[in-house]
């Protein structure tokens, strides 16, 4: 199937739709996490009360982030040539779902999206995991397959074959993984060219 063939778009939020800001290490280094660890996992096997603690310094942090969001180039220019042909659009997000509303918001595309497909780390199970993907078929009555999901990172596109959901990496010059890309592209600008040609 041909990219513009494909009317379901999902998309990845931070370092993809925007300008990547997070400094992991230093979030870990705050948290007390581990540098090899993934940090929703790493809270989610804490006691409750201590994980409770530091996902509210995690979400304080990430607000102030949302607010300052960048678009990255190309982002709202695509997102607005997708809605404009009648596409149906969804995000999925390992962010909190309020967070990615004042995110949509900043870079001014949050008309583009339907509450209800904005999934965050509340909503459905944290990419890699493909739960989040497979929701937003069934919500829209369609086949995974019959989806595309663009991110910038390896727990992206996991997720998108795990479900079944065509793929697409943009904002990384090179494609480290090779094996679960459908199309790569150096940004959103490029990925809009493709719709035309």
């Amino acid at each position: 199937m041909s990219l513009a063939g494909l009317r379901h778009w999902v998309f990845d939020m931070d370092g993809t739709l925007t300008i990547a800001v997070h400094d992991f290490p230093a979030i870990k280094r705050a948290l007390g996490i581990p540098q090899e660890d993934d940090i929703l996992g790493h809270l989610a096997a804490l006691p409750a009360n201590v994980a409770a603690t530091k996902h509210a310094w995690l979400l304080e942090h990430e607000r102030k982030l949302a607010l300052a969001s960048k678009a990255a180039a190309g982002a709202v220019e695509l997102v607005r040539e997708l809605v404009g042909r009648g596409y149906r659009l969804g995000i999925l997000t390992r962010n909190a779902k309020e967070l990615a509303h004042v995110t949509l918001e900043a870079i001014g595309i949050a008309d583009c999206f339907d509450a209800q497909d904005v999934l965050g780390r509340d909503e459905a199970p944290p990419k890699p995991d493909p739960g989040g993907l497979i929701n937003l078929a069934r919500r829209w009555g369609i086949e995974p397959s019959q989806m595309v999901m663009v991110g910038d990172y390896h727990f992206d596109l996991a997720c998108a074959k795990a479900a079944g959901t065509h793929t697409v990496l943009v904002n990384l010059p090179e494609n480290p993984w090779p094996e679960l890309t459908d199309w790569h592209v150096d940004d959103c600008v490029a990925l809009r060219k493709m719709l035309k040609d």
